[in-house]
């Protein structure tokens, strides 16, 4: 990914931002500002969440171009279907397990540069997002209202997706430097998932 793909991704990360300030700025006050503002808050305040999530943005960068569209695409969306689950009342087996294996699986393919067909890709993450998004539904405020919520973690999740494909862009300059970064970050992904499958 060229310096002018980087510097888009930051663009687009700052767009993503800004895009949900109406809703924190306009919405009745007690309701839309805050839920929206917890759902963007959400991703960061789980370990599990934002290294899956950062995982598939550097990822992404390795399996090439379609991909770096696709992957940060189904993930939001694939979410919204496992909210849709939660809210609905569905119930999916072993939500937290399914987290930590995500985190756990994803920095492996980072770690080793695992190269998948995107359709694959696609479904591999999009099956792991289902699981995320299911998780940030169920733990909304009780009292959240789940559009400017979910409107918000949708937000978070892109903006981490856009970071791991700065960093994925940036490490894929460096050459055997990258390699041995990207090697470096997926590993420590992966243990911090393999930790959270235990624990």
């Amino acid at each position: 990914m060229t310096p002018v793909s980087a510097r888009r991704c930051r663009t687009a990360a700052l767009t993503t931002l800004a895009a949900t300030l109406p809703s924190l700025t306009f919405a009745h006050p007690g309701h839309g500002a805050n839920d929206a503002l917890a759902g963007l808050l959400h991703p960061f305040t789980g370990l599990d969440h934002l290294l899956a999530m950062f995982a598939v943005g550097v990822w992404a960068v390795r399996l090439g171009r379609l991909a770096v569209w696709t992957l940060p695409a189904v993930f939001p969306v694939a979410m919204i279907v496992g909210a849709l689950l939660a809210v609905q009342g569905i119930v999916l087996p072993a939500i937290e397990p399914m987290i930590a294996l995500s985190v756990m699986v994803l920095g492996l393919l980072v770690a080793m540069g695992m190269r998948m067909p995107t359709l694959a890709s696609a479904v591999l993450v999009g099956l792991f997002a289902i699981f995320h998004g299911y998780a940030h539904a169920s733990e909304a405020p009780a009292s959240a209202t789940m559009m400017p919520f979910a409107l918000g973690f949708v937000a978070a999740t892109i903006v981490l997706h856009l970071a791991g494909i700065a960093v994925g862009s940036w490490t894929e300059r460096l050459a055997q430097t990258g390699q041995r970064s990207t090697r470096l970050l997926g590993s420590l992904i992966t243990a911090a998932g393999a930790v959270l499958l235990i624990f």
